[in-house]
């Protein structure tokens, strides 16, 4: 199996089989739009910002006239020299869990190869990147400080959330990815520490 390519920036897509298909290629802190909910979220959008302000963003979004739409949205929000734009070429079908093709007959994010996502991300400029995190927070590291596996563990990440001015909507995984991207292990267990959580 190919080894992930470890990317710098966060990766915004538009939904979870997107997220899905780029797990399985990248190592890089991946974020929805939920489609058009991009709109409406103000807090999302926010957070979209504030990942570009502090390490830039790449976004990735279907070639098909929403995802244009989508790309567009943020970049109304993001300054334009902490934005990387990636593109999928035009491939009409249709993906294999779908019954029918998209509007446009277009095929998205989730249906493109490796190959063709890897060689998108190549032109695009966006390339793996030298930093690694040699000993990252991990649920264990969760469970250990009460974030999980608790009855007020929800209560302690949504207070930790705020605290690092993160969206209380993360999951437990991406909580745990967008803490490796700001900080080291021993940074953290400081900050929770701090916090009595």
């Amino acid at each position: 199996m190919r080894e992930k390519i470890r990317i710098y920036e966060a990766v915004i897509v538009e939904g979870r089989y997107d997220k899905i298909k780029l797990s399985n290629i990248i190592d890089a802190f991946i974020l929805e739009t939920d489609g058009f909910s991009i709109f409406k979220d103000k807090k999302k959008l926010a957070f979209i910002k504030k990942l570009a302000l502090e390490r830039g963003i790449v976004v990735l979004t279907d070639s098909d006239h929403a995802g244009f739409m989508i790309r567009s949205h943020i970049a109304s929000a993001v300054p334009k020299s902490r934005i990387k734009n990636v593109y999928i070429p035009d491939v009409y079908g249709k993906e294999k869990r779908k019954a029918a093709p998209s509007k446009e007959g277009k095929i998205g994010v989730e249906g493109m190869s490796t190959e063709v996502i890897l060689n998108a991300f190549e032109k695009a400029g966006v390339t793996a990147s030298k930093v690694t995190c040699d000993n990252p927070v991990t649920t264990a590291d969760f469970f250990e400080l009460g974030l999980t596996g608790g009855a007020d563990s929800k209560k302690k990440r949504k207070a930790l959330c705020a605290e690092l001015d993160l969206p209380e909507f993360l999951s437990v995984s991406s909580l745990i990815s967008c803490i490796n991207n700001m900080m080291s292990k021993e940074e953290f267990a400081k900050k929770v520490k701090a916090m009595r959580i």
